[in-house]
């Protein structure tokens, strides 16, 4: 073999090797690219899907507040503009909830979910017809009455408490999505670069192909801010949407605290006037009546006396939120003394005794506090053990707990209220701070059963939580947590 044919050979043997490498480059060029625009593909379909089951599911929770808001805008007010909204959104909830059925989420528990709300939707869908089929039959009566049970608001808090799981798990899908694509395209951004510089040294012609392929990321990116786009937008529409409703929810809760107004003073003239006839029947001609029937005047004044405390607290419920002073520092310590003079006869009768330390200054509505240690102070006297004078021990403390509204820990003024009274069954603990529920007959206890409802709903305008822990014959412990330096929303009288 002469020298130039073995030059010739070792040329063949390097532009064989180098073909080769070239060729091996290619492929796996060729197969690095194809999985970057699979992965690229995928999570982009991933990102798109769980923003239609986020606006999906937004939509169908505004459909359900349209819907419940036209409900109670008619019950209240028996006025048919408020059946436009209610119909309307019961026209979408149906084709609305099926569209969040077919809507496949990339996390397998999510459609065990999204079928029980359908379901919990289905059934406060049928709950708020039937209300208002009630009405519409001139049952409005008993159409209140199933709306005062608090079935609808457990079904709402149950149905709220699903849309938030499922949105927040979307939510959380979606951003691990985020994440994955910005790996993908750091991997990407990597993987071309070596693959430029290999090529480039070893042919020019594999640049083309880095060419090709970066323009294939560049589309693929290019699409991907267009869809986020898009998103961002149906969002801010979204936003804008609930927003509207929070303001016509606002303007219908002013409209129904009005309405209880009139209708509480409304009331209240037919009653003072059933009273007063009644104090004339029985003064003027006890001589005339017999015994039964002055029996049933009495007992005719005192139902009317009755009913008369009940739309007054009634009344003072419903203006909590909406008629509270402006938050002041208030010194409890004051508070309570006020309380004890206010229950000074009730404490000489049964020989009550209450000790309380020295209670710290804290940031809230004096009236309201005032209402809410005497509703629970005048509670432990009334509902003491027969031949036990009743003791009454007032504990405070500063705590650092989680604050959700602000979600960090943060300080929180608890207070705690034990008496050794009949105390009631565990069970029955969020029972006695729904409006109207008694654990006990009105004869044997006076009252409307709407004090520790007040008290509920005070400390919730102060941004805190209140609680009972009882036992039969062994006394009850209130336990209120008031967040430090609380700022309540503002309210109309404010």
């Amino acid at each position: 073999m002469t020298r130039i044919e073995k030059l010739l050979e070792n040329n063949k043997v390097s532009w064989g090797l180098i073909f080769s490498i070239v060729v091996g480059v290619i492929v796996i060029n060729i197969v690095l690219a194809l999985k970057t625009i699979d992965d690229l593909s995928i999570t982009q379909k991933g990102i798109t899907n769980t923003g239609e089951i986020i606006l999906s599911l937004d939509k169908l929770h505004n459909l359900v507040l349209s819907a419940e808001t036209g409900q109670r805008g008619y019950l209240l007010t028996e006025k048919e503009d408020y059946l436009q909204p209610y119909q309307n959104a019961i026209g979408q909830v149906i084709k609305q909830i099926k569209l969040v059925n077919s809507l496949n989420s990339d996390l397998e528990i999510q459609g065990e979910k999204i079928a029980e709300l359908s379901n919990l939707v289905e059934i406060k869908m049928i709950e708020l017809s039937d209300t208002v089929d009630l009405a519409l039959s001139d049952n409005e009566k008993r159409a209140l009455k199933i709306v005062m049970t608090g079935r609808g608001r457990t079904l709402y808090k149950k149905m709220e408490n699903l849309f938030n799981e499922i949105k927040t798990s979307e939510v959380l899908h979606r951003n691990d999505l985020y994440k994955k694509l910005e790996n993908i395209e750091r991997e990407a951004k990597f993987t071309f670069s070596i693959s430029a510089i290999t090529s480039f040294l070893l042919l020019v012609g594999i640049g083309v192909m880095v060419r090709i392929n970066s323009k294939t990321e560049l589309f693929y990116r290019q699409s991907l801010e267009t869809q986020n786009e898009e998103l961002a937008e149906k969002v801010s529409l979204r936003t804008k949407e609930l927003t509207v409703y929070s303001e016509e929810l606002a303007r219908s809760n002013r409209e129904l605290e009005d309405f209880a107004f009139v209708a509480s003073h409304d009331l209240q003239e037919p009653l003072r006037k059933i009273r007063a006839f009644g104090d004339r029947l029985s003064t003027g001609y006890n001589d005339v009546i017999d015994e039964r029937g002055l029996d049933f005047i009495k007992r005719m004044s005192g139902a009317a006396e009755r009913m008369s405390n009940l739309i007054n607290d009634l009344l003072e419920y419903s203006r909590i939120n909406t008629r509270g002073n402006k938050f002041i520092p208030v010194a409890l310590n004051q508070v309570v003394s006020d309380v004890i003079d206010d229950l000074e006869v009730a404490i000489e009768e049964s020989a009550a005794v209450i000790n309380y330390p020295d209670l710290p200054e804290i940031n809230g509505d004096v009236s309201q506090l005032n209402q809410l240690l005497l509703n629970l102070l005048s509670n432990a006297i009334k509902f003491r053990q027969k031949d036990l004078a009743p003791k009454i021990t007032i504990a405070y403390q500063k705590e650092s707990a989680y604050d959700p509204i602000l979600s960090t820990d943060s300080l929180w003024h608890v207070i705690t209220i034990t008496d050794n009274g009949i105390g009631f069954e565990q069970e029955f603990e969020d029972k006695i701070f729904v409006p109207f529920q008694r654990l006990h007959a009105r004869t044997a206890y006076k009252g409307t059963g709407i004090g520790l409802a007040v008290c509920r709903r005070i400390v919730e305008r102060h941004g805190g939580t209140i609680s009972a822990k009882s036992q039969v014959n062994h006394g009850t412990t209130f336990t209120i947590s008031i967040p430090h330096q609380y700022t309540a929303p503002t309210t109309m009288a404010e």
